[in-house]
Formats: structure tokens, C-alpha cells, sequence
């Protein structure tokens, strides 16, 4: 019984430890991260301009995700409408289908699903690039001709996606209440007039501006937390492939977090 008692209290240290452990990685990571963006953020006015690289990376991001966010938004509107009309029924209130899927698309669903598109298309393909250079020691190379990697690698990431990400939202947000109200409208019989009267009825400012601000805080951590990933990680094969890994999942739980904590401020 002994025994057992110090094996158990043993298994519990070891765990406690281990969490403890993770718990100091992640502040660690947390500062050095923020640190980081911060550094190459300090560079925004200096010389010489980044502006070709900049265009360059909003071009990848705006124009390579287009695609996904058009085909997310379409689909995200049609199951809505198509799922809150069998629920609005049942209340004899279809009237209202317009409002629910307009405020669900822009308020929640658009700037957390375009943000997670967005993650999993661009997000991971700044990691896997940026490890690559560290791998090839591109960035080293850029030292070495006094070319700073912070102004020339990190910097128009995290500003592209920063713009493009509200964008993008815009576009899966207009794509979702037009899929909406096509299979809404057209499909099941719900009065076009009321459907957009009580769309514009019901939404209000707010709605649109708790949409906006999620937008471009999302792009801002997505840039953040994928450049830190790449220019932080181990320069092999191995080493890339699991910051990109781990720059996905981190960036999809921030997201997820930071949804929480925005949305209590726009109720």
C-alpha cells in the first residue's frame, strides 16, 4: 500500500512537473514572440522602403486564398439558411432568416472561419518558407550584405496579412449572405423582401464593426505568430515541418481565444 502511495505521489510530481515545464516554454515563447514582431514592427519607417516585398506577399495572400474563401463563405451561407429556416419554421418567424444568417456570417462565422482558411493556406506556407530560409541560410546571407531580416522577411508578412485577412472576411461575408439568401430566397420560399429588410433591420453598426476589428486582429496574430514560428525554428528538414505544425495549431487556439475575449466586448 506504500508502495503504491509513493508510486502515485511520484506519477503526480512527474505530471505537475512536466505541465510546469510546458507552461514556462510557452511563457518563453510568448515573450521572445512578441518581442520579435515588435522589433520588425519598430522598422515600419525606416529606410529603405519594403515596398515591392510588401506587394508581393499581399498579392500570395489576398489573391492565393481567394479561392478557399469564396468556396468557405458559399457553403458556410447555404448551410445556414438551409438550417435556420427548418429551425425558424417551426416558429412561423422565416421572416427572420435574412437577419439570422447576416448577423451569424458577419458577426462570427466570417471572421473565424476566414481566419482559420486563411491559417491553414497562408499562415502555414509563411512558416514552412521562412524555415526554409533559415535552412538554405537565406536569412544569414541577408546578414552577411547588411540587409536586415527583420525589415525584409518579417516585417511585410505581418503587415500583408494584417490587411488582407479584413478583406478576405469582407469577401466570405458578402459570398455567405448571397449563397444565403439564394437557397433561402429561391429554394425554400422565403419572401425576398423580407429577407433583406430584416437584414438591414436587424443588423446594426456594431455588428459590422465587431466583425471588422476581429478581422484585423486575427491577420495581426496570424502574421505574428507564423513569422515567429519560421524564423524561430530548428534550420533541418524535421524542425520545419514542426514549426509549421505547431504555427497552425497555436494560431487556430489564439484565434479561438481571442474570439472569446472580443465577442464579450461587442455584446
Amino acid at each position: 500500500m506504500s508502495d503504491m502511495t509513493t508510486a502515485s505521489q511520484s506519477g503526480m510530481a512527474t505530471f505537475f512537473g512536466r505541465m510546469g515545464r510546458y507552461a514556462m516554454r510557452g511563457i518563453e515563447q510568448l515573450g521572445d514572440g512578441t518581442r520579435l514582431g515588435f522589433q520588425a514592427l519598430s522598422l515600419l519607417f525606416a529606410k529603405p522602403w519594403q515596398g515591392k516585398h510588401f506587394i508581393i506577399q499581399l498579392y500570395a495572400l489576398g489573391v492565393g486564398s481567394l479561392a478557399i474563401i469564396v468556396i468557405t463563405g458559399a457553403f458556410t451561407g447555404m448551410v445556414l439558411a438551409l438550417q435556420g429556416y427548418y429551425t425558424l419554421a417551426k416558429f412561423g418567424s422565416e421572416s427572420l432568416l435574412g437577419a439570422g444568417v447576416g448577423m451569424s456570417i458577419i458577426r462570427e462565422l466570417g471572421p473565424v472561419l476566414g481566419a482559420f482558411m486563411i491559417i491553414g493556406r497562408a499562415g502555414s506556407s509563411i512558416t514552412a518558407e521562412i524555415g526554409i530560409m533559415r535552412v538554405t541560410e537565406q536569412t544569414d546571407a541577408l546578414e552577411m550584405m547588411a540587409v536586415n531580416p527583420m525589415q525584409r522577411i518579417i516585417l511585410p508578412r505581418i503587415i500583408a496579412t494584417t490587411i488582407a485577412v479584413p478583406l478576405l472576411v469582407s469577401i466570405f461575408d458578402v459570398v455567405g449572405i448571397a449563397s444565403g439568401y439564394i437557397v433561402g430566397v429561391e429554394l425554400l420560399g422565403v419572401n425576398p423582401g423580407a429577407y433583406m429588410a430584416e437584414l438591414i433591420a436587424k443588423l446594426e453598426m456594431i455588428d459590422l464593426n465587431g466583425g471588422w476589428v476581429k478581422a484585423v486582429i486575427f491577420g495581426f496574430m496570424i502574421g505574428m505568430i507564423c513569422t515567429y514560428m519560421g524564423y524561430r525554428s530548428e534550420p533541418t528538414t524535421e524542425g520545419v515541418a514542426k514549426a509549421t505544425t505547431q504555427a497552425v495549431v497555436i494560431a487556430s487556439v489564439g484565434v479561438l481565444i481571442m474570439d472569446y475575449i472580443l465577442t464579450s466586448f461587442f455584446l
